[in-house]
């Protein structure tokens, strides 16, 4: 354990004006509270801020930082408030330790609950000021390295998988490559120990293979680049495990075929010399393809630079080649600690253009619904793997591996995701789910007109795009359950003889536990507040009326009932179609009458949510100058295959006795059910019947068809489709 005059000497080291009675006091105080506290490896609890102090020494952070490190657990496992902290030692460090601070106090529903909160909380306190992030890094990276002294195998599981998921991408996001690395490698230990022994055995048996390898390589290097006039420092070093085995994984190569095992740096004193270095190594060496990556010129978000590229080196040995001036150097090790220079918590010009990935989590933030929504997209903004596009002025633009135009969009400004229309790529029009390449400029096409669509959600990937349109889509489900809600109300009141007011609304609100009129409209819209409710509320007098004979669009009311029915009984409440606004009211069409398996679209319609109708259907021709309220939806097979749906077949069977009997027998044989029979026209020897059959699908209704054909009974069978 550090002393504390050890601990203040090592500021002072670097920082000779350091608040040496600041770090001293927050010692005696953090030691005081934590009293005999015991962490799980039964030492004294205060070892914990000193390491996670200690550790921060090593990235020359300020006085403040190192406060907040000691102080960072006493809020949330002592009887010291943040008022404590502020009265000893202002608002700068108090501000720092409360965004550090989980919220443990507090009751949550789940676990996840409570970690989707304390993130949140996370990112708005790093938006105030990024040291609170590096504190809660080296928290984290403590907690690690001692994690093997919890007994719990549940917890530690869970610890390391946040570790993987958060805090590793977020140390990875800062610069800070050295926290990111043993993070992760710590956490895969505890996720796949197996996996791992595996990696560290067959690195045991490389060193042993190469014994001086390495030394030999740095020196070759070192030689080869000397003769060329081009002064530089060569260092070697080993990939961690997990980096090795994530590569095997995602190239899906063994061991052997790695190129990257070990890398070699090259440091020299300007970008020119970045560059002769590279030409010089491509000279010397035969160029391993597909390996060269330029992050100078495109850095990465977090203001990392260097060019790689991979090459069969000296000895003919594969190897990573990492070439960077001294400064470029310093920002890859520390990070955004390499930019310190702190103005109210806001590190100087240098380090700004690397958080823009810090904006969008804020966008997120103020876009999702919930914490875990926040989590969720959070995680997606933090992708590794990435790809660089431009604007037409030339703007960069970094996203994940993956993201389509849209996506970019929402990277230039949420305004421009929300109507953009079209994108052209590299000069041509391309569809708006296209993927985007490394190198491609992208314009973006616009329209006032234009509104998120729905539909969008099932091809980005960034958390930004999606938290968007999800909010668009919640803010209109709640226009339509508003729409479909008053259209409820307006139907009770008029079947009663009363008037609907909104005076009689509004009196009633309170009563009714709404807060506003808008609210109470949804309520009924969503069936949470039955419409009768509202009309003896407003008018206490008014007599309860069986309502008789309303009218559904399906065709086949029993039908339904019976299939909402087995619905409730199996616990589903999905909706088999996909690309509605979830939990908008949706019908399906009597003219048609869509199965699983049709190409389908809806009709939206004010008060009615989206009639779903199949592509081929006559009734959609009336529709035609109104593409505004066509939607474009799809089965879902997962939520379908669960559900009976409603065919309407045309039946021509002879008038002869049995003949009934026959066609009932033959479709319950084909596992279909009839649930409703009309006939149509009659003659001296036939019957015309509408038959109404529940199926699974199409096939299933085609597979119907053709047994009835088969049939003496049967004259002729067609789907019907009006």
């Amino acid at each position: 354990m550090i002393r504390q005059f050890e601990l203040v000497e090592r500021v002072k080291a670097y920082d000779p004006n350091a608040d040496e009675v600041g770090i001293n006091g927050a010692y005696v105080f953090a030691m005081k509270a934590h009293g005999s506290q015991l962490r799980a490896s039964g030492d004294p609890y205060f070892s914990h801020p000193i390491e996670v102090a200690g550790i921060l020494t090593n990235y020359r952070v300020d006085s403040a930082t190192i406060e907040t490190a000691l102080l960072h657990d006493t809020i949330e496992d002592t009887p010291a408030t943040l008022d404590d902290i502020k009265s000893h030692f202002g608002n700068e460090v108090a501000q720092l330790v409360d965004g550090v601070t989980k919220l443990t106090r507090i009751e949550y529903q789940s676990d996840r609950e409570k970690q989707a909160e304390n993130f949140r909380k996370l990112v708005l306190a790093m938006s105030e000021d990024i040291r609170v992030l590096l504190v809660k890094l080296a928290d984290r990276l403590h907690n690690m390295r001692t994690l093997h002294y919890i007994k719990k195998d549940e917890k530690r599981r869970r610890i390391a998988m946040e570790t993987m998921e958060i805090y590793a991408p977020l140390a990875e996001r800062i610069g800070m490559q050295e926290i990111k690395t043993e993070l992760e490698d710590l956490a895969f230990a505890e996720i796949n120990p197996e996996a791992r022994r595996a990696v560290v055995k067959r690195l045991e048996t490389l060193r042993d293979q190469g014994g001086e390898l390495v030394p030999k390589i740095i020196g070759e290097l070192s030689e080869t680049l000397k003769e060329n006039g081009i002064e530089a420092e060569v260092h070697g070093r080993e990939k961690t495990p997990y980096s090795i085995w994530r590569k095997m994984q995602k190239h899906d190569v063994g061991f052997e075929q790695l190129s990257d095992i070990m890398a070699f740096r090259i440091i020299v004193n300007s970008i020119e010399d970045c560059y002769k270095a590279l030409g010089v190594a491509h000279n010397a060496y035969r160029v391993v393809p597909g390996r060269f990556k330029d992050y100078i010129s495109m850095p990465k978000p977090n203001g990392y630079q260097s060019l790689h590229t991979g090459v069969f080196g000296p000895h003919q040995q594969r190897i990573e080649l990492q070439i960077r001036t001294r400064k470029m150097h310093e920002v890859g090790e520390f990070g955004v600690a390499a930019h310190w220079n702190y103005k109210q918590g806001i590190p100087n010009q240098d380090g700004v253009t690397q958080y823009r990935w810090l904006r969008e989590l804020l966008d997120i933030l103020e876009h999702a619904a919930d914490p875990e929504e926040v989590l969720e997209h959070s995680k997606m903004e933090m992708f590794q793997d990435q790809v660089f596009c431009f604007t037409p002025r030339g703007d960069l633009i970094n996203l994940p591996r993956g993201a389509t135009t849209v996506d970019f969009a929402y990277a230039v400004h949420s305004e421009v995701g929300d109507h953009c229309v079209g994108a052209k790529i590299n000069g041509k029009m391309m569809p708006l789910r296209t993927e985007l390449r490394n190198g491609d400029q992208v314009e973006i096409v616009t329209s006032k007109a234009q509104t998120p669509n729905p539909t969008w959600e099932r091809f980005v990937v960034t958390g930004k795009a999606r938290a968007r349109i999800r909010r668009f889509v919640r803010l209109q489900e709640r226009e339509e359950y508003e729409k479909l809600g008053r259209s409820i109300l307006l139907r009770t009141f008029k079947e009663a003889d009363f008037d609907l007011t909104d005076k009689g609304i509004s009196g009633v609100l309170k009563k009714l536990g709404q807060s506003t009129e808008e609210d109470l409209y949804v309520a009924v819209g969503l069936g949470h507040l039955p419409g009768r409710d509202v009309l003896e509320a407003v008018y206490p007098r008014a007599k309860k009326q069986t309502k008789k004979g309303q009218d559904d669009e399906r065709v086949v009311p029993l039908a339904e009932a019976r299939n909402r029915k087995r619905s409730r009984e199996k616990g589903e409440g999905g909706v088999p179609i996909q690309g509605l606004i979830p939990g908008m009211a949706m019908h399906f069409a009597g003219c048609c009458h869509p199965l699983p398996g049709d190409r389908i679209v809806g009709i939206v319609t004010t008060g009615r949510g989206v009639t779903v109708h199949t592509i081929d259907c006559d009734t959609l021709e009336g529709y035609g100058d109104e593409p505004e309220r066509w939607l474009d939806l799809a089965w879902d097979r997962d939520e379908a295959q669960h559900e009976l749906h409603v065919g309407r077949v045309h039946v021509t069977v002879a008038n002869a006795p049995g003949s009934l009997g026959d066609l009932s027998t033959m479709i319950a044989k084909n596992d279909g059910n009839i649930s409703n029979l009309k006939i149509i026209n009659r003659s001296t020897d036939f019957f015309d019947m509408l038959i109404d059959v529940e199926v699974r699908d199409v096939k299933h209704l085609t597979d119907i068809i053709a047994a009835l054909r088969a049939s003496p009974a049967v004259n002729s069978v067609e789907r019907s489709r009006g």
